[in-house]
Parts: structure tokens; C-alpha cells; sequence
């Protein structure tokens, strides 16, 4: 199979699905580490920080992930989050 055909295969099945968080505080430096490091995680594709209404936003695959699989992730790396809210934008779709 060419990559051409299996990259089809994968998008062919993902479910994208943006979640927004307001957050308690500003993120700090090793926050924003942290939020890196989330790249490894399986099925989160992107995040977004926008300073200035103080909310995170994430974009992830839901076939590969939970949304409470996404907050346990947020937990584990102490990023203060408020509550959940309505995203602003949209996410493109595949």
C-alpha cells in the first residue's frame, strides 16, 4: 500500500472534535511544556492558547480518544482549568 493510500485509509476514519477550556489562570512557562509534550499523545492532533479570553482549545481524533481522556491529560500535567465552553471557531474538515 503507497502512503498516498494509507494516509486515505486513516482520514477516511477520523472523527475530529475541538474541545475549549476556560482556564483559572494564565499558563505558565512549564505549563506550556507540558501542553507540548501532549504531541505524543495519541489522537490529539492541536491546541490553541488564546491569551486573551484565557481559554485552550483542542482539537483531537474522538474515534482514537475520550473527551474525559483529554481532561485526565490536563490534570496530569496541573493546567488549571475552570470549565468547559463553547469553542469560537470551527474545525476544518478531512
Amino acid at each position: 500500500m503507497s502512503e498516498v493510500n494509507s494516509s486515505r485509509c486513516y482520514n477516511a476514519f477520523m472523527t475530529l472534535m475541538e474541545i475549549t477550556y476556560e482556564l483559572q489562570s494564565p499558563l505558565q512557562p512549564e505549563q506550556l511544556r507540558a501542553l507540548g509534550s501532549f504531541a505524543n499523545t495519541y489522537g490529539l492532533r492541536r491546541f490553541r492558547v488564546d491569551e486573551k479570553t484565557n481559554r485552550l482549545s483542542f482539537e483531537y481524533d474522538a474515534s482514537r480518544l475520550k473527551e474525559t481522556e483529554v481532561e485526565h491529560v490536563l490534570r496530569q500535567a496541573k493546567i488549571p482549568v475552570l470549565r468547559r465552553v463553547e469553542p469560537v471557531g470551527t474545525v476544518s474538515q478531512i
